[in-house]
């Protein structure tokens, strides 16, 4: 007869032996501090994300920015048109692919940057300083390791 626990998981793997609940409170720990830091800035997490890539790489266009803040497409658009609705963004027709559009931080968009990472990177520090250098780098080692299983793991289902 199946036990209650069988059931609930299935029998595979019990609940204190998933590593992806973990990863999982970590990552909202971090949304959820980092949604307070920026919001004194008038933005949200993914606005901040935008902008912060913008910062480096001016004139990206919305689908690279999508990868490198690690979003769809679709809702990097509606990101993109909430800040280009506040100006902190400009868009403008690539000079030889008129269908790609160039996204540059306005004034406005620098302003609102340097605000909220003034209080986001206070978040990074107290993460950085619960760990030493060697704790840090095998900490990403380990992450870029959950990462690459999980896309293994992706492609077998």
């Amino acid at each position: 007869m199946a036990t209650r626990e069988d059931r609930r998981t299935g029998g595979t793997l019990p609940p204190e032996d998933r590593l992806g609940m973990d990863i999982k409170r970590a990552e909202q720990s971090l949304i959820t501090a980092k949604q307070l830091a920026v919001r004194p800035a008038g933005l949200t997490v993914p606005q901040y994300a935008a902008l912060f890539a913008l910062a480096d790489n001016p004139g990206i266009s919305g689908a690279a920015l999508a990868r490198a803040c690690l979003v769809t497409p679709q809702a990097m658009t509606v990101v993109l048109k909430n800040l280009e609705e506040r100006g902190l963004i400009d868009r403008s027709p690539h000079p030889w692919h008129r269908n790609v559009l160039e996204t540059h931080l306005t004034d406005a968009g620098r302003d609102a940057l340097v605000a909220a990472d003034a209080r986001a990177v206070l978040i990074e520090r107290a993460l950085a300083a619960e760990f030493t250098q060697e704790e840090r780098t095998t900490l990403r080692e380990l992450l870029t390791r959950c990462e690459q299983a999980i896309a293994r793991a992706a492609t077998d289902l």
